[in-house]
């Protein structure tokens, strides 16, 4: 049970539930919160994150990309812990429980919505178990040409917050791309923490990642382009919607993405980089929360 608690990642959770609740708080400020809608976007979330884990478990370990040269945590599969085959055998249930969960999700919020409405959606969940998978899995996984943080920043932003948003309230607002992306981008620092940390192993086993790619100061660069971005675009959807002071409360995160940025660009040992994936997750996660309680507030 531990070897399976390990491989599903806990600690990466914070951050995939941080756009449902972004989204969540920008309905229940527009009041078209719906509580069974929330519980069930939560679920499928979870089912869908742990599948992403156990995919990428399995996809490095049998693609050789997790190999003895690796710093970070070990994996599952690739430690013997787990048999690739069980591995195997368990991203299929978590695809099963993503797809269950996920289309009850659609029928309680779109059971009075255009049945073209129901499809699109239903397509997109099938994209978010496609992208969970073939990240590190399957014949071409687009995670090792350096695809992963444009795939993060479209699911775990633009498709998480605006999807959970459409599903409260039935309607698209495209002002919530800032905050979204704000979400996104957040989501992406955290990803490239981890290839930061891997990028000599990866570099040593073709997993070309960003850091690879540009190398670690460069990556160290993006690094802090992208929290000063995530940052910055929601200050600039609270400034344009601005009413209240309460809705500027999210800043007082600010110091602990700025903690991050010096870590990363201090640090060289994998060891002392690992602990700043989950102060990242958590971070995002109370940015999340603190622009909640400023809508709710305000």
């Amino acid at each position: 049970m531990n070897a399976w608690i390990e491989a599903a990642r806990p600690r990466t959770l914070p951050l995939a539930l941080s756009c449902i609740l972004m989204g969540s708080f920008l309905a229940y400020s527009t009041n078209n919160f719906n509580g069974l809608v929330a519980g069930l976007c939560v679920l499928t979330t979870i089912f869908l994150q742990v599948l992403s884990n156990f995919a990428n478990d399995y996809g490095d370990a049998v693609s050789g990309k997790d190999s003895d040269l690796r710093e970070g945590p070990r994996r599952a599969v690739q430690a013997g812990l787990i048999p690739a085959a069980t591995m195997r055998r368990a991203v299929v249930v978590f695809s099963v429980l993503s797809l269950v969960s996920g289309i009850a999700l659609l029928y309680v919020s779109l059971k009075n919505a255009p049945a073209s409405v129901f499809w699109t959606f239903l397509a997109l969940g099938l994209a978010c178990i496609a992208a969970a998978i073939t990240y590190t899995a399957g014949k071409r996984p687009y995670g090792y040409v350096g695809l992963g943080d444009l795939s993060v920043l479209i699911f775990f932003g633009w498709v998480g917050v605006l999807g959970t948003y459409y599903l409260h309230a039935l309607v698209w607002n495209w002002n919530l791309l800032l905050p979204a992306t704000s979400c996104g981008l957040f989501a992406v620092a955290v990803l490239n923490i981890n290839n930061i940390r891997d990028i000599d192993s990866d570099r040593a086993t073709g997993k070309n990642s960003i850091p690879v790619r540009l190398g670690r100061e460069r990556a160290i660069v993006y690094h802090w382009i992208i929290l000063v971005a995530g940052m910055g675009c929601m200050l600039l959807y609270t400034l344009l919607h601005y009413s209240h002071g309460m809705q500027l409360l999210f800043l007082l995160s600010f110091p602990l993405f700025i903690r991050n940025g010096l870590a990363v660009s201090r640090l060289k040992k994998a060891a002392e980089l690992d602990p700043y994936l989950k102060q990242m997750a958590l971070s995002t996660l109370l940015f999340v929360v603190l622009v909640g309680l400023g809508l709710i507030f305000s």
